[in-house]
């Protein structure tokens, strides 16, 4: 279902009533001083993991998602209050999807050929202990979306956590155990160190027992991941454009552009990054903007200080990623109200608050003069990721030129950016989404491995 400013506001008022809820308990279930001995653990989990039956496996992922939906506030107001990035409400609404719609066993399926010379099945097995390198910005929700599909799958999983969401992660961890525990299941199918580090990474990128990787990040950590030797899933980095059209209904494409654009202060990175809109209807799409969906105009001025802000020699200013439009300008000397959620302006493709994958809700307008000039210049700011786009068009040809020249993982028409994980759209949900290494959306069948199991002149009744 859609997201409505009402449904925000009423978790807002929830959270705000339950603010004396004690601090969550530090959980201690797979959590490792050593990374070696947090390996060691799941490949004992593992063995009795890869012999449950699809039915004790579901029941385990089914206490997962009781649990999340339980402590899905916790979840979202410790990773808020760890990383400084997102907002409670957004990160609320993103744990009740990841236990609502991301897949278990129903997602590991068989394939049958039968014939005159007997019968083939095509199963899918486990990997074993499944390495996985999660990000910051969705750090509990990527933990239980990969548990879930892996633990699906046979496997255990070892985390290297970001440093900067290590609380929150392995609260998450530890989530994934007592549910296992108390469905029946072993103790350590998810682990992690007390202290992730490089280090750490290191080692479980080339253990002996670790022949899958799973990495949700930026390109450098997948990079390193495709350069370990073993098989890699990879999600990397995106810029995702959003183009409209002069065919499109603006003022919709201006609210679902801005509410995908805001979600969790722009911290999914399938979120709009930035549009790219014919000339022609620039001015209306702004107009709607500004005065119905709470953008703010940014002077040229304004520009250059917030682009000198949140950008630094070396790359993003950390400070500056998932905080809201009004703590963004404040930064700058600016004041606004609170109605405030975006910030945009009109700017070229090369701009440095276009260009860049900013993941703040920092929207830059590029204007094109004909449908094949914005599908060029959307191209361009995709730079190649294969990762998300958006557009927002009534004609099916153009969606269609579009979809074929952009190439990504995910695209979405006419909606916001967040119905490709579940949220006013059809199929599943994760946030692992490897475009670089073609997997596109992660589910548990991404973690297994086919096997061929062949009778010949048997078996075969017709």
């Amino acid at each position: 279902m859609p997201i409505s400013e009402s449904m925000v506001q009423d978790i807002v008022a929830e959270v705000m009533a339950k603010m004396q809820i004690a601090e969550a308990p530090s959980g201690k279930h797979g959590v490792f001083k050593d990374m070696n001995e947090a390996i060691a653990a799941a490949q004992k989990a593992q063995k009795i993991v890869r012999d449950l039956s699809m039915d004790q496996r579901e029941k385990i992922i089914s206490n997962i998602r009781k649990k999340t939906h339980e402590q899905a506030e916790i979840l979202a107001r410790m990773g808020v209050d760890e990383t400084g990035m997102g907002n409670v409400p957004h990160k609320i609404l993103k744990h009740h999807l990841v236990a609502d719609k991301v897949p278990g066993t129903e997602d590991i399926k068989t394939e049958a050929y039968s014939g005159d010379r007997g019968l083939t099945l095509i199963e899918m097995g486990p990997f074993g202990v499944i390495g996985a390198i999660t990000p910051c910005t969705n750090p509990s929700e990527t933990v239980l979306c990969n548990a879930m599909g892996m633990i699906a799958g046979g496997n255990t999983v070892v985390f290297n956590p970001h440093p900067q969401a290590i609380k929150t992660s392995i609260y998450a961890v530890n989530l994934v155990n007592e549910a296992s525990i108390e469905a029946g299941g072993p103790d350590n199918v998810a682990c992690t160190v007390e202290k992730p580090t490089l280090a750490t990474s290191d080692i479980m990128m080339h253990h002996p027992a670790i022949q899958l990787i799973a990495a949700t990040g930026g390109p450098g950590v997948v990079t390193a991941v495709l350069s370990s030797g073993r098989r890699g899933i990879g999600a990397g980095a995106g810029n995702p454009p959003a183009v409209v059209d002069e065919t499109a209904d603006i003022r919709k494409a201006a609210a679902d552009i801005v509410n995908g654009c805001t979600f969790d202060n722009n911290l999914p990175c399938i979120a709009e990054k930035e549009i790219v809109a014919i000339e022609s209807i620039v001015d209306e799409l702004l107009h709607y903007m500004v005065n119905e969906q709470g953008c703010y105009l940014a002077s040229k001025e304004e520009q250059d200080k917030l682009a000198a802000t949140v950008l630094t020699p070396k790359g993003l200013n950390r400070k500056c990623v998932g905080r809201s439009a009004k703590a963004l300008l404040a930064m700058i000397g600016v004041e606004v109200p609170d109605n405030i959620r975006c910030i945009t302006f009109i700017g070229e493709k090369e701009h440095p608050l276009i260009a860049e994958e900013l993941m703040m809700p920092i929207l830059g307008i590029v204007p094109a003069k004909d449908f094949d000039d914005a599908v060029e210049k959307a191209v361009w700011l995709e730079h190649g990721n294969r990762h998300s786009a958006h557009i927002h068009s009534k004609n099916v040809d153009r969606i269609t030129k579009y979809a074929k020249a952009i190439d990504t993982a995910i695209l979405v028409k006419n909606g916001p950016s967040y119905a490709a994980l579940g949220f006013g759209g059809e199929g599943y949900c994760t946030f692992t989404i490897a475009s670089r290494t073609g997997e596109g959306l992660t589910s548990a069948k991404s973690f297994t491995k086919a096997r061929k199991c062949v009778m010949t002149d048997s078996l075969c009744i017709r």
